[in-house]
């Protein structure tokens, strides 16, 4: 039987043009079908009662009037940190509707532009730390679909205006993974690149996979030999080391993630790194090697 773990009770949105202008709004309230209770402490920090949400409406019918409002031109959702996309996919599914995409989905995660325009690109600050020190006003409570949206919009749009260049760094929701090698992703930015492979049966035949498995330095394309082989210190993260006359060290992470259905699928990285990073990921490897050992 299928379970919600998670019950969207309120969609929230802002559609803004390529200059990062607002032109549109959708605020919708969704009468639960599934949990007919709240937490208060839950209902104080959202700042609605069960009883409002008993005018809302099926959530089937918001979704769908929803995706009509974002039209069928080409669009890009962009998301406060990495879950909407997820929850919003999953209650779809919940309900049978027909899914958003057969594969992975494209997005701006706005938290993660945020670090990577402002501060270490690592750090994954809240909404309001971020309001807090772009200067806007908070005249909207948080935590409600429409403000929270209203609020990651207003953030956005100093990020087009003050550091457009962070813009290329797109995230992907892979709620469904690549199905086959013409739907598996392939994207360079600045410092690193990206592959995202299609579904495998089991680990052992994703690395049989030569994409997978393959260490190319992203600047000049040539294939590298690696100087250390893929090695794991916990069984799910997988790193190598390589080397290009040309552009330097460079090391590959392989991520190991499962889909809804359990099958599993491969998420590679591979970046340059300095001389002192591959001598500490060499330690890695000695370290792992000793492990394996049992000293």
């Amino acid at each position: 039987m299928a379970t919600l773990p998670f019950e969207i009770i309120e969609i929230g949105a802002i559609k803004m043009n390529a200059a990062g202008v607002m032109i549109s709004e959708f605020s919708r309230l969704i009468k639960p079908s599934v949990y007919q209770e709240m937490n208060p402490i839950t209902s104080n920090l959202i700042h609605i009662q069960m009883q409002e949400l008993e005018r809302g409406q099926p959530f089937p019918d918001v979704a769908e009037e929803f995706l009509e409002w974002c039209g069928e031109e080409s669009y890009l959702f962009c998301t406060w940190s990495t879950l909407d996309l997820t929850e919003l996919q999953t209650n779809m599914k919940f309900y049978n509707m027909a899914p958003l995409s057969d594969g992975p989905i494209a997005y701006l995660d706005v938290q993660k532009l945020f670090s990577l325009a402002y501060e270490d690109g690592k750090s994954r600050r809240t909404l309001e730390y971020g309001v807090d020190m772009m200067g806007i006003e908070k005249d909207l409570p948080f935590h409600r679909a429409f403000s929270d949206a209203y609020y990651t919009a207003r953030i956005l749009a100093l990020i087009v205006e003050q550091h457009k260049e962070v813009l290329q760094y797109v995230s992907y929701d892979l709620f469904h993974p690549p199905k086959c090698r013409e739907q598996e992703i392939h994207i360079q930015f600045d410092n690193y690149a990206k592959y995202i492979s299609r579904e495998f049966r089991s680990k052992t035949q994703a690395f049989e996979d030569k994409e997978v498995c393959s260490s190319k330095c992203f600047e000049c394309h040539r294939n590298l030999r690696k100087k250390l082989r893929w090695f794991t210190l916990n069984g799910r993260h997988y790193y190598c080391l390589a080397y290009c006359e040309q552009h330097g060290y460079l090391k590959g992470k392989i991520r190991i993630r499962r889909s809804e259905d359990k099958k599993l699928y491969i998420v590679k990285t591979v970046k340059l790194i300095s001389p002192e990073e591959a001598e500490a990921l060499k330690e890695s490897n000695r370290h792992a090697r000793k492990m394996r050992r049992g000293f």
